[in-house]
């Protein structure tokens, strides 16, 4: 007998998992399928997606432990505290890392049952519509299953885009699965992709003793955050060691007695070899909708691979939803998350919004990058009349105290209203500070509000009052 449900979602990762969590709560039937195994001895599907068992959550583990590691080796003696002889223990940390995806992974399980979901295990494609809905196969391990579903939420998420000439193997040639899963620390590591993952993931190596080399075809360095905070960043990473190469040319990488050649051309045009233990490729990444036969159900997908939807994450087939990876916009895990629940309440007959223009950004390096809402670069290119403040963080009590002094926060509102239209911070604990600015504009909150909000002494958030009060040239402690 075919089993029927009111929802079926596609894929277990932050979205979709999210999303089944939020249509049962609703009082919706909900099935959820997925995979991918991720390598698990029991070819059982691990839910969480790549975040939470190749992205997010490992990579944020090893960033920690790596941390912890530099900090003790060079960072201590500020503090009176002598260290000799620390060493790091590649396995143990990568052992930790993965408790904590099993950890993550097993309470969604949890959720699951708690929630009276629906796990099935396989991959789904679309078979065709029925008169009241659709109808999935989902293809696993003991054979395939009909199943029938009234709406369909699609959140398979996304993987690593690959490179001609640069050939992924996993081993010595990496993407980001591959690259947490080093067993020690390279000599020489090249990194191809300046962005947020190659940016993450060379930073944790160089910690832990690599020679990191980041070739990035973009002629400018973190072109997508604030121009403030770029220029900062490339010079702190710089004094790290971090030896970034911009507006390169990328040729063929091959495999050599010694690890890998990577021939490369500079932005003079010089040609150029980059000889490597191990190399990362993170390109950026391209949405997972091979394998979904979205043509069964009259849809497909733009140039890119994306599958196009409305405002409210609805395909051109009425009843099918797109969400996360799969779709326009910032492929960020809680975005995904904030659409799941949206698409979950929609069928539930309410009326929720996500406000893009909101969603925060983090790079977790070291000091720590994040920014909500528009850049200084956009603004001015719009012709937007804004204000803008700003605030060292080595005038900030608690930074001082932390040994953290690097790096500002940056505001930016607008020369009329006063409307906050982007907050920018690099530091200690930005990932964390920027859920304030996040706040604030969603509430359409001027400076002048932040200004006027006590904000707890010596604290870090601190420096984000600050900066709103610089905004009126009157920061009281700068």
């Amino acid at each position: 007998m075919t089993r029927k449900f009111d929802i079926l979602v596609i894929g277990a990762g932050p979205g979709g998992y999210i999303a089944a969590i939020r249509a049962a709560q609703l009082g919706f039937s909900v099935a959820c399928c997925e995979f991918n195994a991720y390598d698990s001895q029991e070819h059982e599907p691990r839910l969480g997606g790549t975040c939470l068992n190749a992205g997010c959550i490992p990579l944020k583990a090893l960033v920690a432990s790596s941390e912890a590691y530099e900090k003790t080796a060079h960072s201590l003696s500020s503090h009176g505290i002598t260290v000799n002889g620390v060493t790091i223990d590649v396995a143990r940390m990568q052992q930790r890392k993965e408790e904590i995806v099993t950890r993550m992974t097993g309470g969604i399980q949890f959720l699951f049952r708690k929630n009276k979901i629906t796990l099935l295990k396989g991959q789904a494609s679309f078979a065709g519509k029925t008169e009241t809905g659709f109808r999935i196969t989902i293809g696993g391990n003991d054979g395939k299953e009909d199943v029938v579903a009234q709406k369909v939420i699609i959140a398979t998420g996304s993987k690593a885009r690959h490179i001609p000439n640069v050939k992924v193997d996993n081993v010595t040639i990496c993407d980001n699965e591959g690259a947490l899963k080093f067993t020690e620390a390279p000599k020489k590591l090249g990194v191809i992709g300046a962005g947020v993952i190659g940016l993450e993931l060379g930073s944790v190596w160089r910690r832990l003793g690599a020679e990191v080399t980041v070739l990035e075809v973009m002629p400018s360095f973190l072109g997508s955050a604030d121009e403030s905070v770029s220029r900062e960043a490339a010079k702190l990473f710089l004094k790290q060691g971090l030896r970034i190469k911009l507006g390169v040319r990328i040729g063929q990488a091959k495999l050599t007695e010694q690890g890998i050649s990577i021939a490369f051309t500079d932005d003079q045009g010089a040609e150029h070899l980059l000889e490597c233990d191990k190399l990362i490729v993170s390109v950026g990444r391209v949405p997972n909708t091979d394998h979904l036969n979205l043509e069964a159900v009259g849809l497909q997908t733009d140039e890119r691979g994306f599958i196009p939807v409305n405002d409210h994450c609805a395909t051109a087939a009425p009843g099918i939803f797109a969400i996360g990876d799969v779709v326009r916009g910032p492929m960020l895990a809680h975005k995904a998350e904030d659409e799941g629940v949206m698409v979950a309440e929609l069928l539930a007959g309410q009326k929720p919004h996500i406000d893009y223009n909101t969603i925060p950004w983090v790079i977790y390096t070291t000091p720590e990058i994040a920014w909500v809402g528009k850049t200084e670069q956009q603004l001015r290119s719009e012709g937007h009349d804004y204000k803008t403040g700003m605030f060292p963080f080595a005038a900030n009590g608690r930074a001082l105290g932390l040994g953290d002094v690097e790096g500002f926060v940056k505001m930016l509102a607008d020369g009329k209203t006063d409307e906050i239209l982007g907050v920018h911070i690099i530091g200690v604990n930005a990932s964390d500070l920027i859920a304030e600015a996040a706040l604030a504009m969603e509430f359409r909150a001027s400076s002048e509000d932040i200004a006027r909000t006590c904000h707890p002494h010596p604290s870090l958030s601190e420096a984000i009052r600050e900066a709103a009060l610089a905004i009126d040239k009157r920061a009281l402690n700068m």
